[in-house]
Protein backbone atom coordinates (compact mmCIF):
# COMPACT_ATOMS: atom_id res chain seq x y z
CA UNK A 1 0.00 0.00 0.00
CA UNK A 2 1.14 3.45 -0.73
CA UNK A 3 2.29 5.84 1.96
CA UNK A 4 2.79 9.02 -0.01
CA UNK A 5 -0.34 11.00 -0.68
CA UNK A 6 0.29 11.96 -4.36
CA UNK A 7 0.91 8.18 -4.58
CA UNK A 8 -2.83 7.23 -2.64
CA UNK A 9 -4.24 10.06 -5.40
CA UNK A 10 -2.62 8.06 -7.96
CA UNK A 11 -4.26 4.70 -7.10
CA UNK A 12 -7.48 6.09 -6.67
CA UNK A 13 -7.96 8.13 -10.49
CA UNK A 14 -6.10 4.37 -11.86
CA UNK A 15 -9.20 2.91 -9.88
CA UNK A 16 -11.67 5.00 -12.25
CA UNK A 17 -10.08 5.00 -15.33
CA UNK A 18 -9.63 1.36 -14.84
CA UNK A 19 -13.56 1.20 -14.25
CA UNK A 20 -14.25 3.49 -17.22
CA UNK A 21 -12.15 1.32 -19.73
CA UNK A 22 -14.07 -1.57 -18.12
CA UNK A 23 -17.37 0.02 -18.83
CA UNK A 24 -16.43 1.12 -22.24
CA UNK A 25 -15.26 -1.73 -23.55
CA UNK A 26 -17.78 -4.18 -22.51
CA UNK A 27 -20.40 -2.11 -24.07
CA UNK A 28 -18.68 -1.95 -27.59
CA UNK A 29 -18.21 -5.81 -26.88
CA UNK A 30 -22.09 -5.70 -26.80
CA UNK A 31 -22.87 -3.83 -30.00
CA UNK A 32 -20.45 -5.86 -31.90
CA UNK A 33 -22.12 -8.97 -30.76
CA UNK A 34 -25.31 -7.40 -32.19
CA UNK A 35 -24.44 -6.58 -35.02
CA UNK A 36 -23.20 -10.27 -35.36
CA UNK A 37 -26.24 -11.22 -34.57
CA UNK A 38 -28.01 -9.28 -37.02
CA UNK A 39 -25.86 -9.94 -39.84
CA UNK A 40 -25.84 -13.95 -39.12
CA UNK A 41 -29.51 -13.70 -39.15
CA UNK A 42 -29.39 -11.30 -42.42
CA UNK A 43 -31.08 -8.43 -41.08
CA UNK A 44 -29.73 -5.58 -42.82
CA UNK A 45 -32.28 -2.75 -41.63
CA UNK A 46 -30.40 -3.31 -37.64
CA UNK A 47 -27.08 -4.26 -39.19
CA UNK A 48 -26.95 -0.71 -40.87
CA UNK A 49 -28.17 0.94 -37.28
CA UNK A 50 -25.90 -1.46 -35.14
CA UNK A 51 -23.21 -0.59 -37.72
CA UNK A 52 -23.19 3.47 -37.28
CA UNK A 53 -23.88 3.07 -33.54
CA UNK A 54 -20.47 0.86 -33.13
CA UNK A 55 -18.58 3.13 -35.61
CA UNK A 56 -19.38 5.95 -33.08
CA UNK A 57 -18.82 4.30 -29.99
CA UNK A 58 -15.33 2.41 -31.57
CA UNK A 59 -14.36 6.41 -32.31
CA UNK A 60 -15.01 7.48 -29.16
CA UNK A 61 -13.44 5.08 -27.15
CA UNK A 62 -10.28 6.05 -29.41
CA UNK A 63 -10.97 9.60 -28.47
CA UNK A 64 -10.84 8.70 -24.91
CA UNK A 65 -7.79 6.24 -25.10
CA UNK A 66 -9.61 3.31 -24.79
CA UNK A 67 -8.25 2.11 -27.33
CA UNK A 68 -6.23 2.59 -30.41
CA UNK A 69 -7.57 5.01 -33.04
CA UNK A 70 -5.52 2.51 -35.67
CA UNK A 71 -7.89 -0.12 -33.59
CA UNK A 72 -10.46 1.57 -34.14
CA UNK A 73 -10.33 2.18 -37.67
CA UNK A 74 -9.42 -1.14 -38.62
CA UNK A 75 -12.47 -2.41 -36.84
CA UNK A 76 -14.48 -0.04 -38.43
CA UNK A 77 -13.06 -1.00 -41.52
CA UNK A 78 -14.02 -4.66 -41.33
CA UNK A 79 -17.42 -3.99 -39.95
CA UNK A 80 -18.39 -2.16 -42.89
CA UNK A 81 -16.80 -4.89 -45.17
CA UNK A 82 -18.50 -7.58 -43.49
CA UNK A 83 -21.79 -5.22 -44.08
CA UNK A 84 -20.86 -4.75 -48.03
CA UNK A 85 -20.27 -8.25 -48.36
CA UNK A 86 -23.39 -9.30 -46.65
CA UNK A 87 -25.76 -7.02 -48.56
CA UNK A 88 -24.68 -7.92 -51.73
Amino acid sequence: MANIKSAKKRIRVIDKKTARNRRVRNHLKAILKAYDAAIEAGDMDAAKELLVKAEKKLKQAAAKGTIHKNAASRKVSRLAKRFNKANA
